[in-house]
């Protein structure tokens, strides 16, 4: 009876909602107006940082970056890759400045997730060396560093768990986060509330995903969004736990032994040709955590305007301060994972193209892509907005004589050893 009364509610929805085109915001105009965004969200995503800051990048070695992704191209492309393109953009950024004295603010370009294993998975195992290694190597030839121990100067380290530079959860929290970095200001893509690796201040970023290769996905606009919730994963890890039951904290492992029959959830473990394009046919998106809480799902979800349902207790968002996520996507409790289809089924229709309107804004879509070449308001606009609200740097954080906050010598022995 209950399964019966939630198809023949999807059937009403389904018949009452067409797809808002999944607008990239270099497209033409949504075929469904969007709903302006109100208050600091709408404000902040149309924030131009220019003006607001100054940034003094240091020039490292090319064993740091350049040759890393010399080395091994596929950098390029996976979900991690925005500490490459968050330093191509300052390269040639107008925030950029040449003159180290006018800097509010020091960029360290370290590409600590460009050592990839056959498959294609960044090994973070060296990274906490190459990092001290290059930190090293800028303090003892600019005077910057050692006058703050790092307190106004960045990092970008896009790793499952942040600068803790592990893919397994207990094991990072065992870790840390580097010592070295805990007086910097992180950019990272992890953020989950009273986490161990989500430090104090950090700007919390979205995973990348190749811009062009989404665009190039896109069909007609209005297109009928005939799947009502779709997901495509996991539910284990097939080498670290076969069955689920650690992955993701269980909760893939739940939708999938709950749902994998129900007729109004079209899930696989496969990941089809079609992925974008079904994702364009869907009303709601599963995005559950994994290893860590967030994924490439968040992004396509909202590029392609899909409604996001958010599976992971305790997530921080991208850019919460520009986006409107309690508007456009729906948070279920990992514990609620066997009720989805209730809670899904039961929210009304004017409520879906709510969320669906607002998700068309083309600002909200353009603040979750590393645009190339970039744009005004784009995920690095996101990232300078968000050091600009940092500034002015209070006068606490220099480093008087005799004074010292970090412990070169603290961390794990391996992380101690020389880099090369």
């Amino acid at each position: 009876m209950a399964t019966s009364f939630a198809v023949n509610t999807v059937i009403v929805i389904l018949t009452l909602i067409l797809a808002p085109i999944a607008v990239f915001p270099n497209l033409a105009v949504s075929a469904e107006p969007h709903e302006r965004l109100s208050g600091t969200a709408g404000d902040v995503l149309e924030d131009d940082p220019v003006g607001r800051l100054k940034v003094f990048v240091y020039e490292l070695p090319s064993k740091y970056n350049q040759k890393m992704l010399e080395k091994d191209p596929r950098c390029l492309r996976h979900m991690f890759a925005s500490e490459i393109f968050v330093h191509q953009f300052l390269l040639s950024s107008p925030v950029r400045t040449l003159n180290p004295q006018e800097a509010d603010w020091f960029y360290t370009p370290v590409y600590t997730t460009c050592d990839l294993t056959p498959n294609g998975f960044p090994l973070p195992f060296k990274s906490p060396q190459m990092m001290r290694s290059a930190i090293q190597y800028i303090s003892k030839r600019w005077p910057y560093w050692n006058r703050t121990e790092g307190a106004d100067h960045f990092f970008v380290v896009p790793h499952d768990f942040g600068a803790c530079f592990h893919y397994q959860e207990e094991q990072a929290i065992n870790r840390g986060i580097l010592p070295v970095l805990l007086r910097a200001t992180l950019v990272q893509t992890f953020g989950q509330s009273y986490h161990a690796c989500l430090k104090d201040g950090s700007i919390v970023v979205p995973p990348y995903c190749p811009p062009q290769k989404m665009q190039n996905h896109l069909i007609p606009p209005r297109t009928p969004r005939s799947i009502f919730v779709y997901f495509r994963g996991l539910y284990n890890d097939a080498f670290n736990d076969p069955q689920g039951g650690y992955y993701a904290r269980g909760a893939r492992a739940s939708v999938w032994e709950n749902f994998k029959s129900n007729p109004v959830f079209d899930i696989s473990t496969l990941h089809p040709a079609t992925y974008y394009e079904d994702m364009q046919r869907a009303i709601f998106c599963l995005c559950p955590l994994g290893w860590a809480p967030w994924s490439p799902r968040l992004v396509e979800s909202v590029i392609f305007g899909c409604i996001p349902v958010i599976i992971a207790d305790d997530i921080v968002l991208p850019f919460t301060d520009a986006i409107p996520w309690n508007e456009i996507a729906v948070f279920v409790p990992e514990i609620d994972v066997p009720k989805l289809d209730t809670i899904l089924t039961s929210i009304s229709p004017d409520e879906i193209l709510r969320k669906q309107r607002l998700l068309a804004n083309p600002a909200m879509k353009q603040a979750m892509l590393f645009t190339q070449p970039a744009e005004p308001g784009d995920a690095f606009h996101q990232i300078l907005n968000g050091l600009a609200r940092k500034l002015p740097h209070d006068s606490s954080i220099s480093v008087q004589p005799g004074q010292q906050f970090l412990n070169w010598n603290s961390g794990p022995p391996g992380d101690l050893q020389p880099w090369e």
